[in-house]
C-alpha cells in the first residue's frame, strides 16, 4: 500500500478533535466473546465499505482494554444504538469495567456467537476479512454474515458532542 507524506499539511489535535466533534455520526457498540468472556466498546468510527460483499470497517484503538480479544477473535457484531440507550454509550465508552458493560440490556447470541443487542437500531454480525494498522487505532474490515433491523427504532447519532435522534 503506497503513502504520502504531507507533514506540512497536518493539523494538531485539537484541531482535528474539535472539527471531527462537528462530522455527526451513528453510536455503536462492537461486540465480541474471546475465551468465553463478552467484550465490547462504543465506536462512531463505523462505515460501510462494499455492499459486494457486503463489508464495513470499525475503528478500534489499540490502547483500548478490549483490544487484545479484538485482535484475537475472527467475528465481530455491530449493534448501532437506538435513542434513549444513551447508556450503552457511555457504558462501553471505556470507563466500566468490562465485566459490567453487558450487565443491563436484552443480550442474545447471534451465529457468530457475539452478543447482539435485542432492541439496536440495526445489528450487523461480521467475520473479520482483514484489518490495517493506522497511527493509534487498527481498522477491522468485516464481511457481514448476518443483519438484524428494528423497523420501529431509530438511531441514536452523536454529533457537537453530544447525543441527538435520528
Amino acid at each position: 500500500m503506497g503513502t504520502i507524506d504531507l507533514r506540512s499539511t497536518i493539523v494538531d489535535k485539537t484541531t482535528f478533535r474539535n472539527g471531527m466533534a462537528r462530522l455527526g455520526s451513528a453510536v455503536n457498540v462492537v461486540t465480541t466473546v474471546f475465551e468465553g468472556q463478552d467484550y465490547g466498546f462504543t465506536a462512531s468510527a463505523v462505515c460501510s465499505v462494499s455492499d459486494t460483499p457486503a463489508t464495513l470497517l470499525v475503528c478500534i484503538n489499540r490502547a483500548s482494554s478490549c483490544f487484545k480479544a479484538f485482535e484475537n477473535v475472527g467475528q465481530f457484531c455491530v449493534n448501532t444504538l437506538s435513542p434513549g440507550q444513551e447508556d450503552f454509550s457511555r457504558r462501553f465508552g471505556g470507563g466500566t469495567p468490562m465485566s459490567e458493560r453487558f450487565a443491563t440490556g436484552d443480550w442474545h447470541r447471534g451465529q457468530s456467537g457475539a452478543p447482539i443487542l435485542a432492541n439496536a437500531a440495526v445489528s450487523f454480525e461480521c467475520e473479520l476479512a482483514s484489518y490495517v494498522d493506522e497511527a493509534t487505532h487498527r481498522i477491522l474490515f468485516g464481511r457481514v454474515i448476518s443483519v438484524r433491523e428494528n423497523e420501529q427504532m431509530g438511531t441514536l447519532l452523536y454529533c457537537n458532542r453530544e447525543y441527538l435522534n435520528g
